[in-house]
């Protein structure tokens, strides 16, 4: 059952979703090696992490195994879904143009991204109708 305000995660959950949404159920020896391969991280900060996130809701322990294996509660898109949301709200007072303009101007987009975001918004559009 979710939560009805799923809680935000910090910068590391969202590494440590992100393992998870890639690899799938993962140890905390799974996840480590990963976001160590990326970054020094210790052991028992991404335990520690993982604990937290059970408390928070954001990730399911399964405790039947040695060692105990975690899951994502929410999928990917679930998640970027809502951080995007709370985006455009915050910083954007709900303008999803407002947030796609800055979004463009930061940085080079290649053609391939434009014409990837046009066939999303027509295929919005089209929805929408």
């Amino acid at each position: 059952m979710e939560k009805p305000s799923s809680p935000k995660p910090t910068v590391m959950e969202l590494a440590i979703l992100r393992v998870l949404w890639d690899r799938g159920p993962a140890t905390v020896r799974d996840v480590h090696e990963v976001l160590d391969g990326q970054k020094p991280t210790g052991y028992t900060t991404v335990l520690k992490l993982l604990q937290i996130m059970t408390a928070k809701g954001m990730v399911v322990r399964n405790e039947d195994a040695r060692a105990h294996v975690y899951v994502a509660r929410q999928p990917a898109e679930s998640t970027k879904r809502q951080l995007v949301s709370d985006l455009v709200q915050r910083a954007f007072a709900g303008s999803a143009s407002q947030l796609m303009m800055h979004a463009l101007s930061g940085k080079k987009t290649s053609r391939a991204e434009i014409e990837e975001i046009r066939r999303l918004l027509d295929e919005h559009e089209r929805k929408t109708k």
